[in-house]
């Protein structure tokens, strides 16, 4: 809770991180290391957790939520991590936010062949509106 926040894409200042998400190419829980960005990174819930049927390639976030997702439900609702509540919560967020993250941020479709409407908006979108342009010469998020 009182982490510094960094954005880079830095290897030096990365190698100094305690946790990256979603930059670095490396995907190692054991060094917290949460990227998808490599073409070999194949993981979804089911292949992580088998006991889940879902198999929407993990996005960082889907990554995130998989390793530390039930830990902090269950600090959130005073609730045991294993137990119904904790785990009924932490499958219906994934089933119902988490993995449209997943599948957008891995430009999966919603649907195979021709869509029958068109998304205007989805949560990944409204994100990416707060972040500056890949090509911003200030990429400075801070508030100043």
């Amino acid at each position: 809770q009182d982490a510094e926040i960094v954005r880079t894409r830095d290897p030096q200042r990365l190698a100094g991180c305690d946790v990256v998400v979603d930059v670095g190419g490396e995907y190692d829980p054991g060094r917290h290391r949460y990227d998808h960005h490599q073409r070999s990174f194949t993981e979804s819930m089911r292949s992580l957790k088998p006991d889940k049927p879902w198999s929407t390639k993990l996005s960082s976030a889907g990554l995130v939520y998989c390793h530390f997702g039930s830990q902090i439900l269950a600090g959130l609702l005073g609730q045991p991590e294993d137990g119904p509540v904790v785990t009924a919560l932490y499958d219906k967020l994934y089933e119902n936010f988490v993995e449209e993250i997943d599948a957008m941020d891995n430009g999966i479709a919603p649907a195979a062949g021709e869509p029958r409407y068109a998304l205007s908006t989805t949560l990944s979108a409204r994100v990416g509106h707060l972040n500056p342009r890949w090509n911003d010469p200030d990429q400075d998020t801070e508030v100043g």
